[in-house]
């Protein structure tokens, strides 16, 4: 089968945004790995980036170019839009070609996509397995099912690598300079920059994301072994000659032994690059021997999920951790050396504005090397979302708004406008903590200079000094 999947994610920066930080700068791997897994299985797959095009009237000229006989989208909750007006427009164009969805959405939501005209196929769940074998069924000229589940999971020992060269070449064959397989977004990690993923699914409960993650993943966490994330890390190095990379796990550190064991691999392969992950204060705080290792390995920054700096709020979404922990996990990154990327939300269900300020007075005391908040929006399949609609505070009203953007209402019952002198005033720096910057800033570029130079002026000085004998010497 000739067979083009869709990547609509245009929902953040738009049509011709490629490169433009991480939500237009970074490949989607569900859709690099189910397009590897197409391709193995011996069909002819591409790759329509919407991000790359000029807009609608550039897709449509596309799919007449490429004529493809099935055409595949995969919808996240915030491409919904998106991800439909493709659909429409394959019917407009190729009222031939089978259409096919899937991905977080429609396994969380497949009721939203029931009565859909434009849609032939929808698939639940991972599609690895299911994919595959549904072009393969369509090849022999087997009719399928509208709902297409997945009864298994697949063994990511046997998943293909995902396939970065399918959205670099896509890129490039729309126009893009890419110099860079992914978009770096922190000094820290310098191009070529490369993102991965070692596992699937999270142990934790937290109710603004459970039980829509098991409902995708499962209940138990998948991760690859260390030797395979070795071996998909040669191979990035060979191709891209990566500098920097991060996993995109939920919560790598979750698994203290996996980390440990990839720690000294990595260390042993020889690979030095520097390199960031997501984990939690609870973890950090638990496991600082761990977080040295990592540190050692080549870690440079943690994204952890704080989320607020009120107790009563924590134990409100099921987030397992307190305030003091997450001071204490900063004051260990702060003594590694480790940078801190700090999620956040505000405007939570029940929050008080008391509540919020303790919020702002913990992100002061941490001085986070970067903000990352969010007006809390309810996101379908997780029990907050229930909760949401169950007691009439959702507002939001299209899929676009499911974006965890601090620009706009997104419950009943919150002061958005004093929220958003809360929103300003959390990522307000102290003037201690300015002058701590500074002073570190300038240490690290003029010290190390300068202390370099003195030492090549001792080496030159001892070259050029007539050798001693081992009486002067001593």
């Amino acid at each position: 089968m000739r067979v083009s999947v869709i990547y609509p994610g245009i929902g953040g920066k738009g049509f011709h945004s490629i490169g433009q930080g991480m939500d237009s700068g970074w490949i989607s791997h569900g859709v690099a790995i189910l397009t590897a897994c197409a391709q193995r299985a011996g069909h002819e797959a591409d790759l329509i980036d919407l991000r790359a095009l000029r807009d609608w009237d550039h897709l449509r000229e596309e799919l007449a170019a490429r004529r493809p006989e099935v055409v595949a989208v995969s919808m996240m909750s915030v491409d919904y839009d998106p991800a439909l007006q493709c659909l429409e427009i394959v019917r407009e164009v190729l009222p031939r070609a089978v259409t096919m969805v899937g991905g977080p959405h429609p396994t969380i939501m497949p009721e939203e996509l029931d009565e859909n005209p434009h849609i032939d196929h929808v698939f639940l769940g991972e599609g690895e397995d299911t994919f595959p074998d549904a072009l393969d069924r369509l090849a022999r000229g087997e009719t399928l099912p509208r709902l297409i589940p997945s009864e298994t999971h697949p063994d990511l020992e046997q998943v293909p690598l995902a396939y970065h060269q399918l959205f670099v070449d896509e890129w490039r064959r729309q126009g893009y300079e890419v110099t860079s397989p992914e978009a770096p977004f922190v000094p820290e990690l310098p191009p070529p920059f490369v993102t991965v993923i070692a596992g699937r699914g999270c142990m934790y409960n937290c109710s603004y994301c459970q039980p829509a993650e098991r409902a995708i993943f499962g209940r138990k966490v998948r991760r690859r072994s260390v030797a395979n994330i070795l071996e998909e890390l040669r191979i990035l190095q060979e191709r891209y000659h990566f500098q920097s990379f991060m996993f995109h796990d939920d919560c790598l550190t979750e698994d203290r032994e996996w980390v440990v064991e990839f720690c000294r691999a990595y260390t042993a392969a020889g690979f030095t690059q520097p390199f960031f992950c997501q984990s939690r204060a609870d973890i950090i705080v638990k496991n600082e021997d761990m977080v040295a290792l990592m540190a050692e390995a080549g870690l440079r920054g943690y994204f952890i999920g704080f989320e607020s700096g009120s107790d009563r709020v924590l134990r409100f979404i099921r987030k397992g951790t307190k305030r003091e922990q997450n001071l204490a996990a900063g004051r260990i990154c702060r003594k590694y050396g480790i940078s801190i990327w700090a999620n956040y939300m505000l405007g939570l269900p029940t929050e008080t504005q008391e509540e919020v300020l303790e919020t702002i007075s913990m992100l002061k005391e941490l001085d986070p090397d970067y903000y990352s908040p969010a007006f809390y929006t309810p996101h379908p399949g997780s029990d907050l979302y229930t909760y949401c609609v169950e007691n009439d505070l959702s507002l939001i009203r299209d899929h676009g708004s499911y974006r965890r953007n601090p620009d706009e209402a997104k419950i009943k019952g919150i002061d958005y406008e004093w929220l958003t002198w809360a929103l300003e005033e959390s990522q307000r720096r102290t003037l201690r903590n300015r002058v701590r910057r500074q002073v570190r800033y300038l240490w690290g570029r003029y010290a190390h200079p300068v202390k370099a130079y003195h030492k090549i002026v001792r080496l030159i000085t001892r070259r050029d000094r007539p050798q001693a004998t081992a009486t002067q010497e001593g």
